[in-house]
């Protein structure tokens, strides 16, 4: 059997292996145990995944439509997009009867959602005030009539379209809420004035939730969207007296950037142009109030532009449920996880030089199990040793209050030659990178802004001394933020030859179509593929040969077709193959005679699963290995990226436990079939994070 045929009978397409992935995110957040407002963080989460797969994976499959394809790939996108809006509707009902269910629990707690509908005479004077206080003038109606294309809108914000309609001299409203005329009589649409405005709810200024006065024993809490609903009799003061009907909707655009290949125009210019041309992207998603009536459905689609394909859903009430996230706890601690606390390491909290002690011996932390601020210690102590010369960082994504650039600023005061290699292009984050990257400058940080045609996504840190060089090789970013929540290993070495290597990368990033040879460090798209298909390759002749043949793994991609089968080529020889994955898997593992020695289980917790492990049995001699990449085309082929070997052996016990612990959680593993059936793991509870932090606390 050829690859192409292999790959056709067992290949999940990566959108749609994304989709099975964020459902079970909602799944995490279905579960009784979990407590109450942890699961309405997950299902924020899940939403916010969810809007930004659609700006910009849905959106490029709708952008490839629009080139001259084959005809095969052609229906295959066309396949994959109307599988995705299946699973999407399936899952949006799913998704709602959750988020009800948490709901209604969270009321057991003395904690509701109030309406506009449902509200007594103090809780209608402080949302009177509200709007005098903070609403007026940041609720601004837009008449419909008055814009063609609502798409010109910021997206990926909540709206309110409005029917604004007038009373007539003498009428009334009934009991029932109908226009009827002095004799009671129920008016025509004719005899009606309707006008209909769209208003932007201000919830990144005012936050979604207001808390209103408590009643009947409960904390009361209303949608931001609610509020302004409350308040438009007050919204349209000076106009006829009016009844007033509000829907919400919100609709995703295009986040895919178009550079321009101006010459004229620099990285940061190009990619400032990029971030503001997002504005002017076509709407891929709208998301609607179902109870919407038809007549307001048309005129929001006319506005929106919408193609055959995009996907138009019928919702709830509410939309952007992300604000989930960061709903009130009103009090409540116990309804959310216990905080676990970051273990600092003793190494750094020694009053000995924490440069001489990784000289000794490597190090590593594993956030947020171990505190962040042990590399931010390695930093700051080089950033004021006369001993230290110069530093080398690569930075992907940076903390809006990162420390760790304040830290390369120090070092330049002091006289140390500083290079930052910024990543511009860090999808979402680029408004951020930018500002930093001036800031930099300012303080005399030589910043260097990637390649042109390559993301610089690998995680280093390069630290030259007179008293020996050191090294950081770490699997996710420099950030303070994204080590509170992402499970990640960061590596210091002073091995020559690992530090050498390290350094010869940033020569790389200088050039990085030179040949340049790499012995130690796996880089790619220098020969990262080559050399981990040469290493699967020598799991197969062992397996052949009866040896020790094993992987074990930990990821958070796997798409890459040759990747793929050669895994599957690996099983078949009878390699067995342990992968823990946290996101896309387009492989199919328990088929008979082709992938049956491959396990797969995806991990949903408290902690983003990030980190990326290779281990190879090597007939006996296990190589390990930790760095930033994962098996996709794009890791592979379009970015810098960085795996490093691991040596020490503290350091290789503690990759196989993590790697143990998450294939035997049970709790919170799911069983990845490329199905998307996402059964629990079987066996007695287990719970992978919750372990590892145990097994830290008492190191």
């Amino acid at each position: 059997m050829t690859k192409e045929e292999i790959l056709k009978k067992a290949y999940v397409e990566r959108d749609v292996s994304w989709m099975y992935f964020n459902h079970r995110i909602l799944q995490e957040a279905e579960k009784e145990y979990v407590p109450l407002l942890e699961r309405l963080s997950f299902l924020g989460i899940y939403s916010n995944n969810l809007d930004e797969f659609f700006r910009v994976r849905v959106a490029s499959l709708n952008r490839m439509l629009d080139r001259k394809l084959e005809k095969d790939t052609e229906n295959q996108i066309k396949k994959t997009l109307k599988t995705i809006n299946k699973l999407n509707e399936s899952y949006s009902k799913e998704y709602t009867e959750a988020v009800d269910t948490v709901f209604h629990e969270l009321e057991l707690h003395k904690v509701r959602l109030v309406t506009e509908e449902n509200l007594n005479d103090e809780q209608k004077e402080f949302l009177t005030q509200f709007f005098y206080d903070k609403l007026n003038g940041s609720v601004n109606p837009i008449w419909l009539n008055e814009i063609d294309d609502l798409s010109t809108l910021e997206d990926n914000r909540i709206y309110l379209i409005v029917e604004k309609t007038e009373l007539p001299d003498g009428a009334e409203i009934s009991e029932e809420g109908k226009l009827t005329d002095k004799d009671g009589k129920k008016l025509k649409d004719k005899d009606v004035k309707k006008k209909y405005a769209v208003v932007k709810v201000p919830d990144r200024v005012y936050g979604r939730w207001v808390k209103i006065p408590s009643s009947d024993g409960f904390d009361n809490i209303m949608y931001l969207d609610d509020v302004c609903r409350f308040c438009l009799p007050l919204v349209f003061l000076g106009f006829k007296e009016s009844t007033y009907r509000a829907y919400s909707f919100k609709f995703t655009k295009d986040a895919e950037m178009e550079l321009e290949n101006d010459a004229d125009f620099g990285t940061m210019e190009k990619i400032a142009l990029g971030v503001n041309s997002r504005k002017k992207g076509e709407a891929v998603r709208v998301i609607y109030d179902s109870a919407m009536p038809k007549e307001m459905q048309k005129k929001l689609r006319e506005r929106l532009n919408t193609k055959e394909l995009d996907a138009s859903l019928a919702g709830g009430r509410y939309q952007n449920h992300k604000d989930l996230m960061s709903f009130p706890d009103c009090g409540h601690k116990e309804l959310k996880y216990e905080k676990w606390a970051p273990i600092m390491k003793p190494e750094f909290l020694s009053n000995e030089s924490i440069l001489d002690q990784i000289r000794q011996k490597d190090r590593f932390i594993h956030v947020p199990y171990h505190s962040f601020n042990g590399y931010i210690r390695v930093l700051r102590e080089a950033a004021t040793k006369p001993e230290v010369k110069a530093i080398k960082t690569t930075l992907y994504r940076l903390a809006k209050d990162s420390k760790v650039v304040k830290a390369l600023i120090t070092a330049a005061r002091n006289g140390k030659k500083v290079t930052a290699v910024v990543e511009l292009l860090a999808r979402f984050d680029e408004e951020s990178n930018i500002k930093w990257s001036k800031r930099m400058q300012e303080e005399g940080v030589n910043v260097i802004f990637g390649v042109e045609g390559l993301k610089i996504h690998s995680k280093l840190l390069y630290i030259e001394s007179k008293k020996g060089n050191i090294a950081c090789v770490g699997t996710g970013n420099f950030h303070e933020g994204n080590a509170k929540i992402y499970t990640d290993y960061l590596m210091m070495t002073a091995r020559p030859k690992l530090v050498n290597e390290v350094a010869k990368v940033f020569d790389f990033i200088d050039r990085p179509f030179s040949p340049f040879r790499f012995n130690e460090l796996l880089v790619s798209p220098n020969s990262m593929k080559s050399r981990i298909l040469r290493m699967l390759d020598t799991e197969i002749k062992n397996a052949n040969e009866g040896k020790e043949a094993w992987v074990k793994m930990k990821i958070n991609h796997i798409t890459d077709t040759d990747m793929v089968a050669k895994l599957y080529q690996a099983s078949k020889a009878g390699v067995k193959i342990d992968i823990v994955i946290r996101g896309n898997c387009s492989l199919v593992p328990g088929i008979p005679k082709l992938s049956d020695n491959i396990r797969c289980v995806g991990i949903i917790d408290r902690y983003l699963e990030h980190s990326r492990i290779l281990v190879f049995a090597n007939g006996g001699k296990p190589r390990y290995f930790i760095g930033s990449a994962d098996w996709m085309p794009r890791n592979l082929i379009n970015r810098i990226e960085v795996l490093t070997p691991v040596y020490d052996e503290e350091m290789k016990a503690d990759l196989l436990r993590t790697i143990a612990y998450g294939m035997r959680d049970t709790m919170n593993g799911r069983i990845v079939d490329g199905k998307g059936s996402n059964d629990f793991v079987p066996g007695d509870p287990f719970r992978s994070q919750e372990e590892l932090y145990k097994t830290y606390q008492e190191q």
